[in-house]
């Protein structure tokens, strides 16, 4: 049995007076890990209450409690007239104590003590910035958020006695009957509440859709600029990417009958209604064609319509899911992303079979989203609010497109070329002349304003940027745009030179 002597007690407990954990809990706490550490070996009999009273100038009492608190989780015994005595946790000799020299209990170790596999492809593409203006790839400004309506609605619901049953509930039958009358008024579907699963973000809803079609070693079809987040997703699930080419009409449905005839692939992952990031419509004769290929070769078509809402004409192009007989479509995207934050989901709709099979791989990671929230939105829904705030949005939104496209034109026309898309949140911008984006982005950053990583796009062949400018007022635009031709020009004038 070790000695009590031998234990270096102060080496490793540390007391914090002003801390909100009561004395007696850190001090029976600190204890217990050195035990779970072997710092203090089974058998060892502690100090006295009164020996550590005087250690550490603590109260009696605080160590009795300390000892009392130990010996309730099971780390000692106390033995009436001869001492308490770390309980043995497995049949062992006794050994004496191993404490480093220099030992900290309060330390958590920087490394794991055990091999696994570090994953480069999700290596996080997210840059931290602390510049006053900034780029993105195409989001809302979330200063125009609605954000009193859903809490309003949301206090509301709490407050009624017929609530509280939803929470047990497993899905909200309210919203989903709402969401599908939504999504066939809006996108032209034929769905039921039965072709609808709901997660807490669009990029679930891929990941889970990822994890149903895809085994090891299966390809799947992407354009030559794709959204880095999808490709990330079928990487995970360790499929085989193959790029396939796009133009001004979006997907080339040639050469991706060319793939096809070299490989089996599983899954076509299109963006037609805005390809991202170019921003272009799939034509109508190629949207024929893709269906006809997927019918021909057997893949899955994932279209992920992520800005569906944000059109500026009178009739948005309707998704290939409405045209979905053959069930060889399965479609996600985005709703209520124009909300507060915490109203904002992904969904997938698909024939129910699909649909059956993603709610058990979505059991294991989420059971559901928050029952009252669905209920806001299902109300949100059948009041016509959704449709008011969004045709608000659009129409500041398209301001901002308008605005920002003049500006591009009469300040940036010599160094670059771009069309006016005709929805969604971003504008695809190509350079006349190749420069260093990688360059420009860290000029940009002296200037005050930070451009991401992830809109800049080049290759041998191709100088692109997708900015967003649904975020920026008409102030923010100018002075970004300045920024840009100062730097554009200087990278210009630079490499004539």
């Amino acid at each position: 049995m070790s000695s009590p002597a031998e234990i270096p007690y102060n080496s490793f407990i540390e007391i914090d007076r002003f801390s909100e954990t009561a004395i007696y809990l850190q001090l029976a706490n600190q204890l217990a890990k050195a035990i779970q550490l072997g710092y203090i070996p089974s058998g060892t009999k502690l100090l006295g209450t009164r020996q550590f009273s005087e250690i550490f100038h603590l109260h009696r009492n605080t160590i009795v409690n300390s000892f009392q608190e130990l010996e309730a989780q099971g780390w000692i015994e106390i033995v009436p007239n001869k001492g308490s005595f770390v309980l043995s946790q497995s049949v062992q000799k006794f050994q004496k104590p191993i404490v480093p020299k220099q030992f900290s209990i309060h330390t958590y170790p920087e490394k794991t003590g055990f091999e696994f596999e570090q994953s480069i492809l999700l290596d996080n593409p997210y840059e931290n910035f602390d510049q006053r203006l900034f780029l993105t790839d195409g989001t809302i400004d979330h200063r125009l958020a609605e954000l009193k309506l859903p809490a309003k609605l949301y206090s509301a619901i709490l407050k009624r006695k017929s609530s509280i049953s939803k929470v047990n509930q497993s899905k909200n039958n309210y919203f989903l009957k709402n969401l599908a009358n939504y999504l066939n008024l809006t996108r032209g579907l034929h769905i039921t509440k039965e072709n609808i699963l709901v997660t807490r973000s669009s990029e679930i809803a891929l990941f889970l859709i990822a994890q149903i079609l895809l085994k090891q070693r299966d390809f799947v079809a992407v354009t030559n600029f794709s959204y880095y987040k999808s490709n990330m997703i079928f990487q995970t699930q360790h499929a085989r990417i193959k790029q396939i080419k796009t133009d001004g009409y979006g997907i080339d449905t040639d050469d991706l009958r060319k793939t096809c005839e070299l490989y089996p692939i599983r899954i076509v992952y299109v963006t037609p209604h805005h390809h991202y990031p170019t921003t272009v419509t799939l034509s109508s004769q190629r949207r024929i064609e893709l269906l006809q290929l997927s019918q021909e070769f057997g893949f899955a078509i994932v279209e992920d319509d992520y800005d569906f809402d944000f059109h500026y004409t009178n009739h948005p192009i309707l998704p290939l899911a409405s045209s979905n007989q053959n069930g060889m479509v399965v479609y996600t995207g985005k709703f209520g992303h124009y909300l507060a934050p915490g109203y904002r989901i992904g969904f997938i709709v698909a024939p129910k079979d699909f649909i059956l099979e993603a709610k058990k791989h979505l059991s294991i990671l989420d059971q559901q989203v928050d029952p009252f929230i669905e209920q806001v939105l299902g109300e949100m829904i059948h009041e016509g609010e959704i449709n008011r705030i969004l045709k608000k949005l659009r129409k500041v939104y398209k301001e901002r497109r308008d605005y920002f496209c003049q500006k591009l034109e009469h300040e940036l026309s010599n160094y670059l070329s771009f069309n006016a898309p005709n929805g969604g949140l971003a504008v695809w911008i190509n350079f006349k002349q190749p420069i260093n984006l990688m360059e420009l982005k860290r000029n940009c950053a002296q200037n005050d304003l930070f451009i991401p990583q992830t809109i800049l796009y080049q290759t041998h062949r191709q100088t692109g940027i997708r900015i967003g400018f649904a975020h920026l007022t008409f102030d923010e635009i100018d002075e970004i745009i300045t920024i840009l031709k100062l730097e554009i020009t200087k990278e210009t004038v630079s490499k004539v030179k």
